[in-house]
């Protein structure tokens, strides 16, 4: 692209975006070809992608996929969307950008995922980055109509919709599905598992996982509401959550985290990036003893007294959650998760100049030394009197994805053509996103809860298993 081309380019505003989604609109009742359950797709072939959440985090998943054929998008605020293409702090917009501007552009325009689902029959793969609480419905409809899908952390909502998630994708292996947790895929996580399995730590009966999040609103009362913006359609974006709450900017488009109806608070958010890698390296299987600390709900006025408020609205500020795995493959494993900014205390044997990172990290403790490396698997760091040595002697055992955490999304679309295997599918995913879920289960249980992973059943607490399911609003059932 020559100087006059990123110009032009860069001179898009929202107003010709929107101008530009009118009139694609028009293309979305235009029948398409095969569906995925029929279309054999080569090697050769681009994939037809519709995405599910056009902004923010579904626009970076998106500027990754434009070599692809972008067919058609679903978001309910158009308006924000065009947001994504704004230049940056340096007043330049990325290629990638441009790129995707272009693609949005000549896409099929709707608002409700539903009917875009209904309409377009040329899509054969879907990418999913809508809000929590959306997840589990968009996913399921295009996995019914045979299409691939690419869904944002965490998987689902509920405890329960993952595991419907999981038996769609067993009932129709020849569906490629993704969660997008892309430290999957980066060669440093990929390293960790390979050296914790190795044996170079020994035994591991201790980790440590922790998190700065929440870095959006928490712990707060719901505020009165507010008009939304001309632009959103408010009652499409609350979709299948069973509340009355009105339009406030700290619900969206990015707060919305911390509200329980919406999100599933910092383990939904991080806890894809930083527990996957003792799950994955320990083999844990599912948790069968979790435990909550935390701070005030969001609501209470007078401090803490183990009691939520009569309406829960946000998650508390800071907790800390305590899983037992005592079915994990080499012997029980105790994991302790910490948010809100908590962190464990430094480890002994730290080298110098090293310092824990308050954004997030997880540190394995093992017979031999320990293991500590930063979110998404980055950095690892060996403590202890000649791990380096040892670790040089441990062969890589796991496959690198191209381009690594940056491969992520197109990882899927070459998955999809046969040409790789997936990094993070429905298959394995599903473990890692029940036990973190089973943390907000065990924060709205207030108590120890005893898990049969089997079953799929909270034992010693029997009213805490509505904690694994969730109610939806009329016209929303799943």
């Amino acid at each position: 692209m020559d100087g006059s081309d990123h110009k032009a380019a860069q001179a898009t505003t929202r107003r010709t975006f929107i101008a530009g989604s009118v009139a694609a609109a028009g293309l979305a009742a235009i029948p398409g070809g095969a569906s995925a359950a029929t279309r054999k797709i080569a090697a050769s072939d681009k994939v037809n992608v519709a995405v599910i959440g056009a902004g923010g985090m579904g626009a970076s998943n998106m500027s990754k996929l434009t070599s692809q054929n972008i067919v058609a998008m679903a978001d309910v605020d158009l308006e924000h969307v065009a947001q994504s293409f704004r230049p940056g702090s340096d007043g330049v917009v990325s290629p990638e950008r441009i790129a995707l501007k272009a693609a949005y552009d000549k896409a099929a325009k709707f608002a409700d995922y539903r009917r875009m689902l209904d309409r377009r029959k040329d899509i054969d793969a879907v990418l999913i980055a809508t809000p929590d609480h959306h997840h589990a419905l968009a996913a399921k409809a295009a996995m019914e109509r045979g299409l691939h899908v690419y869904v944002q952390k965490p998987l689902t909502y509920s405890v329960r919709e993952g595991r419907m998630l999981l038996d769609l994708a067993r009932k129709n292996p020849k569906l490629v599905t993704q969660m997008g947790n892309q430290g999957h895929s980066g060669d440093d996580g990929r390293r960790v598992v390979e050296l914790v399995r190795g044996g170079l730590l020994g035994a591991v009966r201790e980790v440590h996982v922790w998190t700065n999040r929440p870095v959006w609103p928490q712990g707060d009362a719901r505020p009165a509401a507010v008009p939304a913006p001309p632009s959103l359609d408010w009652d499409l974006w609350v979709g299948p959550a069973n509340v009355d709450w009105g339009y406030h900017p700290d619900y969206g488009h990015f707060n919305w985290r911390g509200w329980a109806p919406f999100g599933v608070g910092a383990l939904g958010d991080m806890g894809a990036h930083l527990l996957d890698f003792p799950v994955w390296a320990l083999e844990t299987g599912l948790p069968t003893r979790i435990e909550t600390r935390h701070s005030r709900w969001g609501g209470d006025t007078n401090g803490w007294d183990g009691k939520p408020p009569e309406e829960i609205t946000s998650y508390p500020l800071a907790s800390v959650t305590h899983y037992e795995f005592g079915k994990a493959k080499s012997g029980p494993v105790h994991i302790t998760w910490y948010d809100g900014g908590l962190m464990p205390a430094t480890p002994l044997g730290l080298p110098a100049g090293k310092k824990m990172d308050p954004g997030g990290g997880v540190l394995f403790v093992g017979e031999r030394g320990m293991l500590m490396h930063e979110t998404y698997g980055s950095n690892p760091t060996l403590i202890g009197e000649g791990l380096d040595e040892r670790a040089a002697a441990i062969p890589q055992s796991l496959p690198r994805i191209r381009e690594g955490m940056g491969g992520h999304e197109m990882n899927w679309i070459r998955a999809i053509r046969g040409e790789e295997k997936i990094s993070n599918p429905f298959a394995e995913a599903g473990l890692l996103n029940e036990t973190m879920l089973l943390g907000v289960v065990a924060l709205r249980a207030e108590q120890p809860i005893e898990y049969d992973g089997v079953a799929g059943r909270v034992t010693n607490v029997p009213e805490a298993n509505a904690f694994l399911d969730r109610q939806y609003r009329q016209g929303w059932e799943i």
